[in-house]
């Protein structure tokens, strides 16, 4: 593992030291690295967990050093149980059904999970007297289609697939119980997320790096032509962190939406052929299938608001981002993918 990948960033503030934070859906992607930032800062993490999972080396990081609690994100008073009596200071909420096509399949489950798991969770803050911050991932995808980019928070929201309806409904949920409950809340709207610890092989960036560790044609669901941002994850997670952090110095962004990016779009066969060249396999030309359905052509966000109100930046882009990716993936994954 590179020197990069093995030490990975800590916030440098004061602000988390011995406070009690929830991070819902803490074994995901996004949330497991976040999980492991709170805890490297001095943070109590209570991590809410559904369902069994197969540690990556991200999460065995922390397991061990925060409290685990078991339970599904829409169970209301189990999130009550939680917020009292581990006196819960600050929210993460990444909880959610976050796969476009499990969405276009099932999307009841993925309304279900999505949109009752953000009111259980509003309202259980609505009735707690500690909680001062919770940051509530929304998607870029709850713009929906635009008729110009990039997408800025002043937008409408108007998505019309499954899941882009899910987070669009997660969002004004949250204007709701900040306009009219006073609960604490704003939003994040970020890209797709890459990076190490990410096993869902459905995903563009996992997918494609196991195929070509294996010497195999990577496989694109899409025609290859959707326009995307990228964000690196460990990016992500520190935008989070920022914005509760700026919350509580700064009352008045509560209630406000930011979009998270390193504003540098790609196609998705633009992103695939550049992973193929920098693992050492440019001659793997992506299989192109054009299956995928019900998905926006073009997505690309704007930052300027996170840079100016928060003076978020990402620390990682482009090559760089991508080769930490890969130096992961190799030392992990080569020689032993499932």
């Amino acid at each position: 593992m590179t020197a990069q990948v093995d030490r990975p960033p800590v916030p440098g503030t004061s602000f988390w030291r011995d406070r009690p934070v929830l991070v819902t859906g803490a074994s995901g992607f996004l949330g497991s690295h976040l999980t492991g930032m709170l805890a490297r800062a001095g943070a109590e993490v209570v991590a809410l967990v559904r369902d069994e999972f197969v540690p990556t080396s991200i999460v065995r990081r922390w397991l061990g050093t925060v409290a685990i609690v078991r339970g599904d994100v829409r169970d209301q008073p189990l999130l009550e149980r939680v917020l009292g009596e581990y006196r819960v200071q600050t929210v993460m909420h990444l909880a959610a059904q976050t796969q476009v096509e499990v969405a276009n399949n099932n999307p009841i489950s993925t309304f279900d999970s999505n949109v009752r798991g953000t009111w259980a969770l509003l309202e259980a803050v609505r009735r707690s007297s500690l909680v001062g911050q919770v940051v509530l991932a929304s998607s870029d995808k709850a713009y929906g289609p635009q008729p110009s980019l990039p997408y800025s928070e002043e937008m409408p929201l108007r998505a019309v697939h499954p899941y882009d309806v899910s987070k669009a409904c997660a969002d004004l949920i949250a204007s709701t119980y900040w306009q009219v409950f006073d609960v604490p809340v704003s939003v994040t709207r970020c890209g797709n997320f890459f990076g190490p610890g990410d096993v869902n092989w459905n995903r563009l960036v996992p997918g494609v790096i196991r195929s070509v560790l294996r010497g195999e044609r990577p496989v694109l669901r899409s025609d290859g032509t959707l326009l995307r941002d990228y964000l690196y994850v460990e990016d992500g997670a520190l935008a989070y962190i920022t914005l509760a952090e700026a919350m509580a110095a700064t009352p008045d962004l509560r209630g406000e939406a930011f979009n998270f990016s390193t504003e540098q779009e790609m196609t998705v066969l633009e992103f695939a052929k550049q992973i193929c060249e920098m693992a050492g396999r440019p001659d793997l030309e992506p299989d192109i299938r054009a299956t995928a359905k019900h998905e926006i052509e073009c997505q690309n966000l704007s930052a300027e608001k996170a840079h100016r109100l928060l003076g978020w930046w990402p620390r990682w882009k482009g090559d760089e981002a991508l080769r930490r990716t890969i130096d992961w993936y190799r030392e992990h994954l080569c020689g032993a993918v499932p």
